[in-house]
Order: structure tokens, then C-alpha cells, then sequence
């Protein structure tokens, strides 16, 4: 099932729907109303075991409508917690894997399908890129999950755009010095959605194709499986450090590869396999100008990137 926050008019409610093949199903009917939508699809998490049959008769029965007619929303529009991967991905390189590290990103960033990335009113020397991940939407309260257990933990899927500020003179990864959770957590510089896929409907979160276009132009296009720690060792390493509550993301790194910059008037779309494609804006109220297209000297547009290089 594919989960979603919409609205049918700028002014109306926030509600939870189904995205199904005929359009959006509206699944308010079912759900204990909240005090935010967040809330309402946190308690969806929590209970869908015992919601779960009514939203299948609901999704294969009700009136549906047409996704042109509605406005989506992030699916969880204030996370409690956004924890995100450094690096994490070969990138056709042969070597030992780095060890796993991630880093806080501000809740406050998420904003969703239809909506503006706005890059900062700062004149310092930097340049605004995107990162197309795989994110991981947790069930809680998780703690201290072993690797082998964490299905348990995972309650779906989304996908995220890591909107990083970098020194314009390092337009390669690492981002600037000791400053990686600032210069990630501007405001609308972590855009999910469009939905939350159930786990049931990704067999394998390490081989699904991840791919982002600015204005038409690809610039990711590669594999989950080229992951230097696959998403069961994600889980047992942030439920060591922290207990993960529902709601909750992981984010699961980039393939750097396919690093561009993001500059005003640009239109942005995500895709990632089994759980959809999302479209956004960019604005920019300074109007910086920055060189176009992929910067990183190994292409991940190239269809050997979407191929396994995992070290054997």
C-alpha cells in the first residue's frame, strides 16, 4: 500500500489517502483523527496491523480521485528525528568499506511533492546540491535492533532529496569542513515523498533503482544495491545509538557521482523504483550561477552505475 497526505484545495484539510492506480483514495473515514497530520500518520504506523484490512476494502472500493485533482503533502510533514547517512556507496571504487557514520537533519526541513526548495539568502562562497536517496520510514519504539531483525523496525519506505550547501571551490564530496548538519539543514532542503510505500511493497531495499532529473537532465541513476552498508546494518546501528520512534527516517546515502547544482527557475523530479516520482521547484532570491550538469568525474547517469559494484 502507498500512503499519502493530500489536500483537494490550497484551504482544505490535510488527510490520509491510499495512491492507487484510479487516483487517491481518502482513508480519513478509518483514522482517529489527530491534532496534526504528522500525528495522524505516526498513529497510522502504530496501528495499521489492525488498520491495515480496512484500508485494502476502502483502496479496491471507494471513490478515488484523480491525482491532477489533489495536492500532495509530505507524507510525514515534522519527523521527530531525520538520521542520514555520510556517503555510503561505492561508487565503483575497490576498497574497504568506510566505517558507517551518520548525522541529525533537521525535521524542520521536509517539505514535499509540488513544493520550493528555497537556497538561502547567504553570500558566503557555497553551492547547493541535490542527493537522491532511498529513506527509510521506521516503527517504533526501536531499540537496539540487531541487523538480522530489522524488518521489525522498518515500517516502509520514501524517498528523500538531501539538499546539501558545500564550498563552491570542493564541488566534490566531503562537504565543507565540520559544518555537514548546518549547511544540510536550511529550510526546505529535505523534501520526501511522494508517499510511504509499505514494506510489503519493496522486496528488497537494496535493488531499487534511484534516478533524478534537474530540468530534464539526469543526474542519478543508480542501484541501492551499491551500498557500502546495506539497510539491515543501518537499522542495527542507529537503534544502538538512539531509540527510533514511528515516524522516524533513515536515510540512506547518495551515489555522489551524479552531483549537481541546484540554481533558481529549476524544476527537480525524484523517482525511485516501487515508490514513485515527485517534482519540485527551486528558488533562488539572489540568483547565483553556478556551471550546469554533473559534476563528480564518474558518471552515474552511465548504465554501468545502476549495475552492482559491490568489492567481490
Amino acid at each position: 500500500m502507498k500512503l499519502v497526505l493530500f489536500q483537494t484545495s490550497p484551504s482544505a484539510e490535510i488527510l490520509p489517502g491510499a495512491l492507487t492506480d484510479r487516483g487517491v483514495v481518502d482513508l480519513s473515514a478509518a483514522v482517529e483523527k489527530s491534532y496534526t497530520p504528522q500525528l495522524t500518520m505516526q498513529g497510522i504506523i502504530d496501528d495499521f496491523d489492525r488498520l491495515r484490512p480496512t484500508f485494502e476494502k476502502m483502496a479496491r472500493d471507494d471513490n478515488a480521485t484523480p491525482l491532477a485533482q489533489v495536492r500532495l503533502r509530505p507524507p510525514l510533514p515534522r519527523p521527530g528525528k531525520i538520521l542520514a547517512c555520510i556517503a555510503n556507496y561505492w561508487e565503483h571504487a575497490q576498497r574497504e568499506a568506510r566505517p558507517l557514520n551518520m548525522f541529525m537533519k533537521n525535521p524542520d526541513a521536509v517539505v514535499g511533492p509540488g513544493d520550493t526548495i528555497m537556497l538561502p539568502e547567504y553570500t558566503v562562497p557555497w553551492i547547493f546540491m541535490h542527493e537522491a536517496e532511498l529513506a527509510l520510514v521506521l516503527r517504533g519504539p526501536s531499540k537496539m535492533v540487531k541487523a538480522k531483525d530489522w524488518q521489525g523496525a522498518v515500517f516502509g519506505y520514501t524517498s528523500m532529496i538531501d539538499v546539501s550547501a558545500r564550498e563552491e571551490g570542493r564541488k566534490t564530496w566531503p562537504a565543507f569542513p565540520n559544518t555537514s548538519w548546518l549547511g544540510k539543514s536550511f529550510d526546505t532542503f529535505g523534501p520526501i515523498g511522494p508517499c510511504i510505500a509499505t514494506a510489503d511493497e519493496i522486496k528488497d531495499p537494496n535493488d531499487l533503482v534511484v534516478r533524478f532529473w534537474n530540468d530534464g537532465q539526469l543526474r542519478h541513476n543508480y542501484n541501492t544495491d551499491d551500498m557500502e552498508h546495506r539497510v539491515p546494518a543501518l537499522v542495527e546501528f542507529a537503534t544502538t545509538v538512539m531509540t527510533m520512534n514511528s515516524g522516524d527516517l533513515i536515510a540512506c546515502g547518495t551515489n555522489h557521482e551524479g552531483l549537481g547544482a541546484l540554481q533558481d527557475g529549476e524544476t527537480v523530479d525524484i523517482e525511485i523504483q516501487n515508490i514513485g516520482k515527485m517534482t519540485l521547484k527551486v528558488s533562488d532570491p539572489l540568483k547565483r550561477k553556478w556551471e550546469r550538469g554533473v559534476y563528480m568525474g564518474a558518471d552515474s547517469t552511465n548504465l554501468e552505475a545502476v549495475r552492482r559494484h559491490r568489492p567481490q
